[in-house]
């Protein structure tokens, strides 16, 4: 015996479609940024020194003077060399007053020229620093100096940008070609 068959016979749907991509543009202009630095300012004040050198004892002392003081020091010396002479002729005039009546006659002025021209014993040697120590009196005052510094900052300024962003959607259609069919059918 035979029993009766279903047969089923199907078609797919067929569509056709048309896609369209969608866009994006991103831009991102750049930042914009100035910078400025303004110049420190520096200021500098400055006393200066002094120095005072003193030298005239020391000229002095090598007998490099001036006329008015050369001339003063050579009368004062001038009179002094004269009392001595005078001084010297008065002992000499007194020697000879008091031994010439004794019976000494010559000798005592032998004795007097002996005195005067005989052999001296030299001076006291020594040495002698020309010009004298510390007779060029030195006078400092040492200047100084203030620095002001005043650092100014750096003016920086930036301005950012948004970005510039353009999209346009995608887009899908479509239509269809074949549509779904189911068929059934009995087979006996």
């Amino acid at each position: 015996m035979r029993l009766p068959q279903i047969q089923i016979t199907t078609n797919d749907l067929k569509m056709n479609y048309e896609i369209q991509d969608a866009t994006q543009k991103i831009r991102q202009p750049k930042a914009e940024q100035t910078i400025e630095q303004p110049a420190a300012t520096l200021e500098i004040n400055t006393t200066n020194g002094k120095l005072s050198i003193d030298s005239s004892q020391a000229r002095r002392d090598i007998g490099m003077i001036g006329p008015l003081e050369s001339t003063k020091n050579f009368a004062q010396k001038g009179t002094q060399v004269n009392l001595e002479g005078i001084a010297k002729r008065v002992r000499e005039g007194r020697q000879m007053m008091l031994g010439a009546g004794k019976g000494q006659g010559r000798a005592t002025i032998q004795n007097i020229a002996k005195q005067n021209h005989g052999p001296k014993r030299p001076g006291p040697y020594n040495i002698k620093f020309v010009p004298s120590i510390g007779s060029v009196k030195i006078d400092y005052t040492p200047g100084t100096t203030n620095i002001d510094i005043e650092a100014n900052s750096p003016k920086i300024d930036t301005k950012v940008n948004k970005p510039i962003h353009d999209y346009t959607g995608g887009k899908v259609t479509g239509t269809m070609v074949q549509r779904p069919t189911i068929s059934i059918d009995v087979l006996k």
